[in-house]
């Protein structure tokens, strides 16, 4: 059974959300909304999305939970931090759900089109950011208004990097 939001996206409230796997046995719940949403062009995130990039909302553990099934983990170490991300998928379907991190122990990471209704919440300005664009597909389209990066956002000492910003859609 297919959960749905119990309070319109238009009325600015949610109750909660819920996604899971292709097949089913994995389903998943959220009770706020993503802290942020991070669109990767990293080469890892297009390859397990088969796609040029990952849409990931994150949300805290404490917003995020697993209502059936047990999840199958696979280990990452990531180019980019030197630390390990752990990828949750379902062991019959292979539908990816989330992630988790070691270097973000705090946050989880959901792949967005999971989600009953992938397009819950809005991405913004205000709330989102692409990274990893040096290894973006040639022709991608960025939207303008919408802080970029290179690389990660931080480099692996945790230091910030500063952002671009463009004024009107860019094409890679």
């Amino acid at each position: 059974m297919l959960c749905y939001p119990l309070v319109t996206r238009a009325e600015g409230a949610m109750e909660h959300q819920e996604g899971g796997c292709l097949c089913g046995q994995c389903r998943y719940l959220v009770t706020a909304p993503p802290l942020r949403v991070t669109t990767c062009h990293c080469r890892f995130c297009q390859q397990t999305t088969g796609s040029g990039y990952m849409i990931e909302p994150i949300f805290t553990h404490d917003s995020f939970s697993l209502i059936r099934g047990t999840p199958k983990t696979w280990s990452q170490l990531s180019e980019g931090s030197g630390k390990h991300l752990w990828l949750h998928f379902c062991s019959d379907c292979g539908g990816r759900l989330y992630l988790t991190f070691e270097r973000f122990d705090q946050i989880v990471g959901v792949f967005a089109g999971s989600f009953d209704q992938p397009d819950w919440f809005d991405i913004t300005p205000e709330n989102s950011k692409h990274i990893y664009l040096s290894e973006a597909r040639r022709g991608t389209i960025i939207p303008p208004q919408i802080e970029t990066y290179a690389r990660h956002v931080t480099d692996r000492e945790g230091i910030p990097r500063p952002a671009t910003i463009f004024d009107q859609p860019r094409r890679l």
